[in-house]
């Protein structure tokens, strides 16, 4: 493919190592018994939500065994990290195989200030001269930077990112390359470090050779993109469980769109008539992806019930496409509120050890979303105990107490909290809790009094109206 010339500006590979924002350690107690024969590293721009895919090929060159491998990651990306995944590969293409590392956070001594670590555990430890390949992910939100930070209507949204063409690791790396992916060929300008050239819709950096640990280039990419960016500032799910049959959830949003802010006077005529011309970086429907059989779904803003959606459902799953009450554009906000019922047999379940838990998944339904904070709360059955939650990623949580209709001591509610989430972070999710089955009967007596007293006042009530009356 042919390539094409773009501005750029070009600097020495060894000036800008020299330049780095890192300084170089003089000793690596821990880590110089490694290093990294090959690291391919492919960073996916085509949404305003960024995936890095990294692949790693470590070996052992010390005399004991290494049973860790350390991830490390600039201030910048630190700052606006959301997610990190490791898996061991073995075999070739389609016989290849993947099974998932545990990664946690950690801290070396002689990182550069700033820089945040996290540690890969091997399933087995390497001894001298064995190697180990490894599949990274990592998710990087709010990190595309729009230049111009104001559009009109009929514009292009283009924004800046910021990265690295050498690939930032504790280790000495033998051989690596970078691969950009942008969402169109409209590439205004980008850093040059040679070897580095443009292809379509691909930028690639390297091969570079021979790297020591920490060594940092930095590069700028100034590129379009009209994907919408979809931000929920704040998101709470309330999920209220029935034992009567029905597991009821409400979701409100506060959504923004978090691109180039808009600028200038909004033509709905001409946004209607050239929807391929204007508003290219602006979006009017949402899309929710709910469980299978929802049922009584409703959706709302603060004027009221809003008739523009679709829902689909089968016996796999449901989706929701809906449009807010006008487009938005970058800086425009809307907020509303999505409702709907599930069948309890579904999602709650018995364990083992007679306790029940419910099975949900967390995260947003919203497609193409992240969630700067979401709160997430499961509401128990009235005299519920012993409430815990099991999350597969690190959450704060606490409890609360919510009274409803009938309730006598109140309804214990399980507030989960986490910030930066990524559709990544929808997986399933459980709260166990126990349950004694005579608070079922709660309800109906507390509904059987009140009718009662009801119709005791109302015939003392008559009883006294006939004999004055008499």
């Amino acid at each position: 493919m042919p390539m094409e010339e773009q501005p750029h500006f070009r600097v020495p590979l060894s000036l800008l190592l020299f330049l780095s924002l890192f300084l170089l350690p003089t000793s690596f107690s821990s880590t110089h018994d490694l290093q990294i024969l090959n690291a391919e590293r492919r960073i996916d721009l085509t949404s305003h939500i960024i995936k890095v895919y990294l692949t790693l090929k470590v070996e052992n060159l010390g005399t004991s065994p290494a049973s860790e491998v350390h991830l490390a990651f600039s201030p910048a990306e630190a700052e606006h990290l959301a997610i990190v995944k490791a898996a061991a590969t073995s075999g070739k293409r389609k016989k290849k195989t993947y099974i998932p590392l545990d990664v946690k956070s950690a801290e070396l001594p002689d990182g550069p200030n700033g820089t945040k670590f996290f540690t890969v555990t091997l399933l087995t430890s390497l001894n001298k001269g064995e190697t180990a390949t490894l599949e990274v992910l990592y998710i990087l939100t709010h990190s595309l930077e729009p230049f111009p930070v104001e559009i009109t209507q009929s514009e292009s949204q283009l924004v800046y990112f910021r990265d690295s063409a050498i690939l930032l690791s504790p280790y000495h790396v033998k051989e690596q390359t970078t691969f950009i992916k942008t969402p169109s060929t409209r590439v205004e300008s980008f850093t040059v470090v040679d070897p580095a050239k443009r292809a379509g819709t691909e930028l690639k950096y390297g091969p570079y050779e021979d790297q020591p640990p920490y060594s940092y280039s930095p590069v700028l990419v100034h590129f379009e993109n009209n994907n919408p960016f979809a931000v929920v500032e704040e998101l709470e799910r309330e999920i209220e469980i029935s034992h009567w049959g029905n597991v009821q959830v409400t979701e409100r949003y506060r959504l923004v769109h978090a691109g180039a802010r808009h600028k200038g006077a909004f033509s709905r005529v001409e946004y209607q008539t050239r929807p391929d011309a204007t508003g290219v970086s602006s979006f009017k429907h949402l899309l929710a992806k709910l469980p299978p059989k929802v049922h009584s779904v409703y959706y709302r803003d603060e004027i009221g019930n809003v008739s523009t959606s679709n829902l689909r459902t089968d016996y796999r799953k449901s989706e929701l496409e809906f449009q807010p009450r006008y487009p938005l554009f970058g800086g425009w906000k809307s907020t509303f509120v999505i409702g709907y019922g599930l069948p309890l047999q579904d999602f709650l379940f018995e364990s083992p050890d007679g306790r029940r838990y419910l099975n949900f998944t967390f995260g947003c339904p919203l497609t193409q979303t992240v969630v700067d904070k979401l709160i997430l709360k499961v509401v128990l059955p009235e005299g519920s105990k012993d409430p815990t939650a099991v999350i597969p990623f690190q959450v704060d949580q606490h409890l609360e107490i919510k009274y409803s209709y009938l309730d006598v001591i109140g309804r214990t509610v399980v507030v989960l909290e986490k910030s930066n989430v990524v559709p990544e972070h929808n997986v399933p999710f459980q709260v166990y809790y126990t349950f004694n089955p005579i608070f079922m009967l709660a309800e109906p007596l507390m509904l059987s009094i009140a009718i009662f007293l009801f119709f005791v006042a109302s015939v003392s009530y008559l009883h006294a109206d006939l004999s004055i009356r008499k």
